[in-house]
């Protein structure tokens, strides 16, 4: 029977072509919206693969700059660097010293790529003997005897040329002692994104190889935030901006698309999440087996990552989604 139907609403108008498709979009997706987390070691020459994130690499500071070269060229913006330290003590010390890998990378990079935005990790966890994020002391990790090394650190990072300073270590009051330290030493310039919501997660896994940060002894769950928690990680978030955020971050992502909704609603500021490295590996994996399409499955939990209510997306996949979306 052809009985012709009087239907009012056809919401499939609107999906009967690709520029159709476009124009009406609600979420779009763009490498600006990147930022490329890296992992740089000493070195010359060095391009090491890690094998629990394929296509991630530990770079020396040479091929560091052919890397980001190349990301600017597929038009992404910014980086994060990540330290591995020729040598790790009790507490730390190459993260803020003035020669440490990473001081000597940002100097490279915006010396050679003055362009290209620079964010820089400030924890502890890649350069302690214990892999603990502050300081240890009868098995125990302190607080505040955290906060002065951890000021020191991005104070470093930015008299060597970072942008932007990003703690990812979670201790309380973290935000406010960098903040004024930047200040009292002159970088009331440089931009603070805090890792304000950020979870215990057993998707740092790769991260932790390829970083060589995993604790030594116990677990990060009693500075991290339980997984289970979505009013604490509001409580944090707000911490973070009356210290002084410029931005603020969820980590990870995916598992926790409704704590971004929650920051994105609470605040006007710049709202940042990070695509973990076992979000990454996962759908790596599974795009090596044949079991789904990577470029549809990446481009597709980014924008949903931004459909969340992120501003800024922290992915590995930042150069292939970025080639992904020039080629449309």
């Amino acid at each position: 029977m052809n009985e012709r139907r009087n239907i009012t609403h056809r919401p499939r108008r609107l999906r009967a072509s690709e520029p159709l498709r476009r124009m009406v979009r609600e979420t779009t997706l763009a490498p600006d919206d990147f930022i490329y987390p890296l992992f740089v070691a000493h070195g010359e020459g060095l391009r090491r693969p890690i094998p629990s994130m394929p296509g991630v690499f530990h770079f020396s500071v040479d091929t560091l700059l052919r890397e980001c070269e190349e990301a600017l060229a597929d038009g992404v913006p910014s980086v994060l660097l990540f330290g591995l330290p020729e040598g790790k003590d009790a507490r730390g010390s190459e993260a803020y010293a003035d020669d440490g890998i990473v001081q000597r990378a940002v100097r490279a990079l915006k010396r050679e790529l003055p362009g290209l935005l620079v964010v820089t990790d400030v924890c502890l966890c890649e350069y302690t003997s214990h892999g603990h994020c502050g300081v240890v002391e009868g098995g125990q990790v302190l607080n505040d005897p955290s906060l002065d090394l951890l000021a020191r650190t991005a104070v470093s990072h930015a008299a060597a040329g970072a942008d932007v300073v990003a703690p990812s270590d979670m201790m309380d009051a973290r935000v406010g002692a960098i903040r004024q330290a930047l200040d009292v030493e002159g970088f009331e310039n440089v931009a603070l994104m805090s890792y304000a919501a950020k979870y215990a997660s057993a998707f740092y896994g790769p991260f932790r190889d390829a970083a060589g940060s995993a604790p030594a002894f116990g677990d990060r769950r009693s500075y991290q935030m339980d997984p289970g928690n979505r009013r604490e990680a509001l409580k944090e978030v707000q911490l973070d901006i009356e210290e002084g955020a410029d931005l603020v971050m969820v980590k990870p992502a995916l598992p926790y698309l409704d704590i971004v909704r929650d920051v994105r609603e609470m605040t006007d500021l710049p709202v940042a999440a990070y695509n973990v490295s076992g979000e990454y590996a996962m759908v790596k994996a599974a795009a090596q087996n044949g079991w789904i399409d990577e470029r549809r499955a990446v481009l597709e939990l980014l924008t949903g990552i931004r459909r969340a209510g992120a501003d800024i997306i922290l992915t590995y996949h930042a150069r292939e989604a970025a080639r992904w979306l020039r080629e449309g």
